[in-house]
C-alpha cells in the first residue's frame, strides 16, 4: 500500500498494550481502524479518543476471540459491514509461565484456542476479502517463537506455530502482504497475566521493548513492506544462533531461560 488513507484495518487484541498503540498509529495515516477486543469499556475509551485526535471514527467490536462462537460473530460482522476491509492485525494472545505439569490444561487449551486457532479461522474467513483489497496481514508472534524455553512450553509452542504458519501463508497467498513480528519481552500488561508475581518482569526489565515503537513499526510494514520486524536485534541473533547449535544456546543461556 502506498497510503493508508481510508483503508479499514481490523487489529484484534485492541484494548492494551501493542494493539491499542497501533491502533493509534493507523489512525494517525488516515486509516480506519476496526477494533477488536474482550474489554468494552476500554474499547470506547481508546474510539473516542482517536475520534477527539484524529477526527476518525473506529468500528469496534466486543468479544473473546477464543471462544468460537464470539470468533464467529466478528467475522460475521466484518463480512457484512466491511467488505473494504484492507487490513489484519493479529494481536490478540496471552501466556502463561509454568510447568507444563503445573499448568491447568483449562488454561492451556484457552491459550492455544486464542494465540493459534483464533487467528488461523480468522485470517482464513477474511482472505477473500483482503485478496480483493490488495490487503496485508500482520501476525503478531514472539522471539518465543524461535527460541524454546523452560516454564513456557504451551505459550512457546503457540508462537512457533503462528511463526510457520505466518511463513507458510506468505508463500501461498496472491495480492496479500503477509509480515511476521517477533518481539522479545514487551511493556504491557501482558506479564500482568502470563506471571502475577512479577518476578520476571523485574528480572527482564532492563530489555524491556516499547509496545509503542513495535507498533509503529507495525503500521509502517503497511506502506513499506517487511518480510518480518524482530526486536531486540541481539536477541534475533541469539535466534539464529540457536538453530545452528541449539544445544550450546541452552546452555550458555540458561541462567536468563529460568528467569521466568
Amino acid at each position: 500500500m502506498k497510503s493508508l488513507n481510508n483503508r479499514k484495518v481490523l487489529v484484534t487484541g485492541a484494548s492494551r498494550g501493542i494493539g491499542m498503540f497501533t491502533a493509534l498509529h493507523l489512525a494517525e495515516e488516515g486509516a480506519i481502524p476496526i477494533l477488536a477486543a474482550r474489554d468494552g469499556r476500554r474499547l470506547e475509551l481508546i474510539s473516542r479518543f482517536i475520534e477527539e485526535s484524529y477526527g476518525i471514527k473506529p468500528y469496534i467490536h466486543t468479544g473473546d476471540l477464543g471462544r468460537e462462537a464470539d470468533r464467529k460473530e466478528l467475522i460475521e460482522y466484518v463480512k457484512e459491514n466491511h467488505k473494504d476491509l484492507s487490513g489484519l492485525i493479529n494481536n490478540a494472545g496471552f501466556g502463561s509461565f509454568e510447568q507444563l505439569q503445573s499448568e491447568p490444561w483449562s488454561k492451556s487449551d484457552m491459550m492455544i484456542q486464542l494465540n493459534v486457532t483464533a487467528l488461523i479461522h480468522i485470517t482464513k474467513e477474511f482472505l477473500p476479502l483482503l485478496e480483493s483489497n490488495a490487503g496485508h496481514i500482520v501476525n503478531v508472534a514472539s522471539q518465543s517463537g524461535k527460541i524454546a524455553t523452560p516454564k513456557a512450553a504451551v505459550y512457546t509452542a503457540t508462537k512457533h506455530a503462528v511463526v510457520g504458519f505466518t511463513n507458510s501463508l506468505r508463500m501461498e497467498v496472491d495480492g496479500i502482504s503477509v509480515t511476521g513480528v517477533n518481539p522479545g519481552p514487551v511493556d504491557t500488561s501482558f506479564f500482568d497475566r502470563a506471571d502475577p508475581t512479577g518476578g520476571y518482569r523485574i528480572s527482564v526489565g532492563k530489555i524491556m521493548l516499547n509496545p509503542n515503537r513495535i507498533a509503529a513499526k507495525m503500521v509502517h510494514t503497511f506502506i513499506s513492506y517487511r518480510r518480518e520486524i524482530n526486536a531486540p536485534g541481539w536477541m534475533e541473533g541469539a535466534s539464529k544462533l540457536y538453530q545452528l547449535m541449539p544445544s550450546t544456546i541452552e546452555k550458555v543461556f540458561s541462567a536468563q531461560f529460568h528467569k521466568k
